[in-house]
Parts: C-alpha cells; structure tokens; sequence
C-alpha cells in the first residue's frame, strides 16, 4: 500500500474517502470545505475507536469516515495509533481503492506532537493493514492501494516515511514468525540475513556453519540441533554509520525454528505454536530490514543463534554435559530449556568477537513469564539502570510494554551444577524466569552493559490491538528497540 504524505494547509483534493480524527468531549475539526449534517456530528461521540460514516453535505469528499480518539489518557500516541488501525480497515472493508487521511494540529498536538504522530500512524498505517496469507491458494484481494495522509509539513511527513518503515519492518518480522517449521528453517534465516546484506548499503551479513562454530568451541548452541537433520547456524549482521560511531550495540535475538523440546518432548497440545520460538531471532531480523532505511550514528550488531530442536537417536539426552565457547560446562537437565544454550553462545561469541557496549538479547525463554507477566508485558532483566529507563520508555513510547524483573546473585547461585560447573534449569525451586535470565548472565561479559528481554508472553497471542495482537506473531521488538536507538541517538 503506498503511504503518500501531504501538507494540510493545501485545498482538499476529490476523493473517495476522507478519514478525520475526533476526540470525546471535544470540537470536532473538518479541512476547509467539508461540511456534515447536523446528525452526524451528533451521533459521533469520539470515544475510542468509534467510527460514523457520513455523507457530507459540502466539500470535495464523497464520504466522510470519522474515528474516536477517546477521552485522553496517558497512552494518547497508543490511542492514534489504534484509531488510525481501525480507520484502514474499515477504508478496506468498503472496498475503496484509495483514501485521504486528514491529520489536524490538535491531533498532533494530543500525540506528543508531529513527530509522535506521523511515526505511530505511519506505522499503523502497514499494521493495521496487515494480513498474513501468503501459504493460502487464493490469498484474498486487497482494494485499497493507497493513502494520502495529509499532516501539518516537513517534520510531520519525515515521521510519516519513519513510520512507514517501522511498520513495514515489523510486519516483516510477523512473516518471518507466522511460516510454518517447513518454510522457516534455520537456512532459511540465513538466506533472509543475506537478503538483507545485499540490499542494507551499509548492512554486511555473515553466516556461521556447524564446522566454523564447532572450531570456535560453541558445544552448547551445537548440542541442541543435533537431534535435527537441519544444521544449525549463527547470523551475524552488522550495520556501519555514515560518520564515526558514538558507540557500538548488538542485539541478539533467539533463533529456534522449531521446538519440539528434544528427548524431553514438549505435549503435543498447542506444539504447532512451537514455530514462534524464533520470535526473538526474526525481530532482530526485522530491526536490519529496517537499517535498510534508517540513519542512526551507532554501529549496530545483529547476531541471531538459529537452530531446531528435535528428538531422535542422536539427540542431546537430559545429563549430558556440554561445554560452551567461554569453556564453562553445562548439564542440560532439560532439553527443553534449549534456547538458553544456544544463546550462552551468541552471547560469548558477542563478548569476545564484537566487544560491545551494549548487548540486548530477546528470547521466548520461559513460559513462566507468561504466569508472572501475561500477554502484555516483556520481562525485563537489565544490568544498569539507564538501560532499564531507556527501555521501559521506549516500550511506554511504542506501546511494546516491558516491565523489570530481578537479576540477583542468589538466582545465578541456583545454576551452578554437581557434575559440571553449571545446569541448564534450576530443580523445584520456582523462578523459572528469573532463572532463565540468570543462567545467561553467566556468559556475557560484566565490563558489558545487558539486557535480557523474555517476550514469550508477547510476541504472540497478545490482546488484539487492532495494529497486532492476537493468535498471530505480533513482531514485538522490532519497534521497541528502534524507538530506544533513536532516543539514544
């Protein structure tokens, strides 16, 4: 869909449909021109997500759709973007082929300004549009095939591209989640990385193979594909500024094609969601597709572990002892706290190989995220309190919540192991989560400030959100963490 940004102060144009944003409790504004019936303007409250199509009886639009903002409240960039979510879809819904979009200063304004809100109704814009259909025979055919959004200039427009490209991004990162095990398989992120590589001017991509990963000792990442007839592989995708860097930050991201959960079956109820696993790997996918387009002065790592882990005779059985790239030894009393071994890894290779300043990983690590936190919240575990106030503003900024949970020395006690120095989960102990973060804690370099995100709560079967949420991949992390580089920057 092609997104076209215009200036508000210029004569409307003819068109098929004009969408214009209202707000309860508050005088409802129209371009220059356009004219409603008395009982329109009556019947439109401008609670949230309401939407009135009218007739209107003057002006250059043949119908009008208007669409609540709500009452106001601390979320009002999230109320904008689910409104300009719900306006797309209905624009699809009546099947028109192109739409106006009128942005007034006082929406702007409720935004946080042009900036905050080009970006979130750029984005809502690709999302609220989104559909996954690409396996389906007859993939439904879409109508409208673009929009002018019409905003108060320069500054306004540049956010709109921004968001645009954010949004796109993200969406292909849902893509990237929603294939099936058979259409996602750890050649397939690398052959995505590649992609990537060639387009990104400034974007270079390599891909380790089990032989070169074997060479640098990585026995933990290596031990859970080995019930697999898919080798398993590291991406390693780095982005280089136009000018020096101000600093160096690599994002790793869990890369589990498929878990089955090895010799400690996973049941079979629900399994087929197993394919989310890589979430956190294809959201850092998605961060570089956006690279493509964006300009920050960081130079930025994207390394993605990418694995699939299955039972057979070969597989890594419950007390085998590994040892990982930094020469610890782990007993893997469960296959099925498998990402964690893949990521000891990329987190060693990260310490030693790229020598950042800042490493964020994100995982669908535990499930017990999901009983402390829910569909809502990514738990997360950082190292430094800067870390932990940029990324809870940059999710209170996207809507991509995260909330902070400890990372304590007594839970990084709980790992330590009787027969090597550590064990891949703590027995009966509770904290399944926190545990999780702790076992990774003891593979990143201390001089390097961290951040574990755990979004196996979010990154699929979130509240529907009209812009993502619901049984599908959701893309979290994409926007987060390009909101807090571009906070950083």
């Amino acid at each position: 869909m092609k997104v076209t940004p215009k200036d508000a102060s210029a004569k409307l144009s003819s068109c098929d449909l004009l969408i214009v944003f209202g707000a309860e409790k508050k005088r409802l504004e129209l371009p220059d021109g356009v004219e409603l019936g008395a009982a329109a303007k009556k019947d439109f409250e401008g609670k949230a997500r309401q939407t009135r199509l009218c007739d209107p009886t003057g002006g250059a639009a043949k119908r009008v759709l208007l669409v609540g903002l709500g009452a106001g409240t601390k979320w009002q960039v999230e109320d904008l973007r689910r409104a300009t979510a719900v306006a797309i879809k209905h624009a699809e819904k009546l099947g028109v082929a192109k739409a106006t979009l009128w942005v007034s200063g006082a929406v702007e304004k409720r935004a946080g300004g042009a900036t905050e809100a080009g970006v979130a109704i750029g984005e809502a814009l690709v999302m609220g549009a989104y559909t996954y259909d690409e396996l389906k025979s007859k993939p439904a055919q879409k109508t409208l095939k673009g929009v002018d959004v019409l905003g108060s200039g320069r500054e306004f427009s540049a956010a709109l591209r921004r968001g645009k490209t954010i949004g796109e991004a993200t969406c292909y990162t849902r893509d990237l989640a929603n294939r099936p095990g058979n259409k996602m398989r750890p050649r397939d992120f690398a052959s995505e990385a590649r992609k990537i590589g060639r387009k990104g001017k400034r974007i270079t991509t390599k891909v380790l193979t089990e032989k070169q990963m074997e060479e640098l000792g990585m026995g933990s990442l290596l031990s859970v594909s080995t019930g697999s007839i898919e080798p398993a592989f590291l991406v390693h995708m780095t982005y280089k500024p136009k000018t020096k860097a101000k600093g160096k930050i690599c994002f790793v991201g869990k890369g589990l094609s498929f878990d089955a959960g090895g010799i400690s079956l996973k049941p079979s109820n629900g399994m087929e969601d197993m394919k989310f696993d890589m979430c956190g790997g294809g959201a850092v996918m998605g961060i570089f597709h956006a690279l493509q387009s964006l300009d920050f002065p960081y130079e930025i790592h994207g390394v993605v572990p990418t694995s699939e882990n299955m039972p057979a005779h070969n597989a890594t059985k419950p007390g085998d002892v590994v040892t990982a790239m930094n020469g610890k030894t782990i007993e893997v009393i469960n296959t099925d706290a498998e990402g964690r071994l893949i990521l000891a890894d990329a987190l060693c290779y990260v310490s030693k190989k790229v020598k950042p300043d800042t490493i964020i990983d994100m995982a669908t690590l535990t499930g017990a995220i999901i009983v402390a936190l829910g569909h809502e919240l990514t738990g997360m575990f950082p190292t430094t309190k800067s870390l932990s106030k940029e990324l809870t503003a940059a999710g209170e900024r996207t809507g991509e919540l995260v909330w902070e949970m400890p990372l304590l020395d007594v839970h990084k006690e709980q790992l330590k192991g009787t027969y090597s120095d550590l064990r891949n989960i703590n027995r009966g102990e509770g904290n399944g989560s926190t545990a999780g973060a702790a076992f990774l804690s003891h593979f990143v370099d201390e001089s390097i400030e961290w951040a574990h995100l755990d979004i196996a709560g979010t990154a699929w079967k979130a509240r529907n959100r009209d812009y993502t949420g619901g049984s599908t991949g959701t893309g979290v992390g994409v926007r987060l963490l390009l909101d807090y580089l571009n906070n950083k920057s």
